[in-house]
């Protein structure tokens, strides 16, 4: 057994896992796992740049991590930045930061390294089970861009793309500084015309169709699983292995697409950080059902955080 710990800093969240590893048995037990929305990708795709702010309440959130691993004894750390990080001109200012404060320096992984990891993630605890078909495609979709990945047993194929719901929202929900409520039909055609050529692309190298079972990751997909099950509050157990239909994530989807923020913030199950990027998630995740047939979406809530872990272990 080895206590490990992960950290998954993407473009709207940063997370932190704590975790016995028993390689013997292929399991995980949490001893500490949380989230904080930093949405340190504000304006990256505008800017190029991570913004001051951004970086400090990252930082902010960095502190109270390693107090948490501290307390813990974790024996060993990995801290993986995606999306954001790869694409800011000023990433040596975020690395060094990181590196002051958890000693040690963020690996900006590859889209690829990515795919691998939220695989490992969501599917070793599907292993097995008579009621999935393989092979797999699990989509994370994040912040800043949205993995597919195909496998079995390991992945056959990967590909990164950049759609995110941050990226969606700022680059067509916003006006003037702030998100449309609603946002008009040309907007969400726009958006539609970006979700549709990443299809495209992650077409391409990963064979869409092959898959049997769809895995859906991240905030975007496990809210949508909230709301659908109209939970009281955000209940990790209850949505972890969830499963969506598309006609239910296609309601939900065109609900917060003509709802207000305040409409939104009332959903009880929701994270203040992601009311106003929900709706584009929601509308990624039913643009990839239809366009891959799949007729149900299975919510994980083990993900690229989980095979960070796994790799340190």
């Amino acid at each position: 057994m080895t206590r490990v710990a992960a950290i998954d800093c993407g473009t709207n969240s940063i997370r932190l896992l704590v975790a016995d590893a028993d390689p013997a048995t292929g399991e995980l037990t949490d001893l500490d796992r949380r989230m904080t929305i930093v949405r340190l990708g504000q304006g990256v795709d505008r800017t190029g740049r991570l913004a001051p702010e951004a970086l400090e309440r990252t930082f902010a959130a960095c502190r109270e991590y390693a107090a948490v691993i501290k307390e813990h004894g974790a024996e060993r750390l990995r801290f993986v930045a995606t999306s954001a990080s790869r694409d800011a001109e000023n990433r040596d200012e975020f690395v060094q930061g990181v590196l002051d404060i958890l000693g040690v320096e963020p690996e900006v992984i590859s889209g690829d390294q990515e795919a691998e990891f939220s695989f490992t993630g969501a599917t070793k605890e599907l292993t097995g089970r008579a009621d999935l078909d393989r092979p797999y495609l699990v989509v994370d979709i994040g912040g800043g861009s949205t993995e597919f990945v195909v496998g079995d047993d390991h992945v056959r194929a990967a590909r990164s793309v950049d759609v995110g719901c941050v990226r969606m929202t700022e680059r067509h929900l916003v006006r003037d500084g702030v998100v449309t409520d609603p946002p008009s039909e040309e907007q969400i055609a726009a958006i539609r015309a970006d979700v549709e050529a990443a299809l495209d692309e992650a077409g391409r190298s990963v064979p869409l169709d092959e898959a049997r079972t769809l895995v859906g990751l991240a905030g975007s997909v496990t809210t949508v699983s909230a709301i659908a099950q109209e939970l009281p509050e955000y209940d990790s157990a209850a949505i972890h292995h969830s499963r969506i239909s598309r006609d239910r994530v296609r309601g939900i989807t065109d609900w917060l697409l003509r709802s207000t923020h305040a409409e939104r913030a009332a959903v009880p199950s929701m994270h203040p950080g992601r009311v106003d990027v929900i709706a584009a998630g929601a509308l990624v995740l039913l643009a990839i059902m239809e366009r891959t047939g799949a007729e149900e979406v299975v919510v994980s809530e083990h993900d690229i955080l989980d095979g960070i872990a796994w790799s340190v272990a």
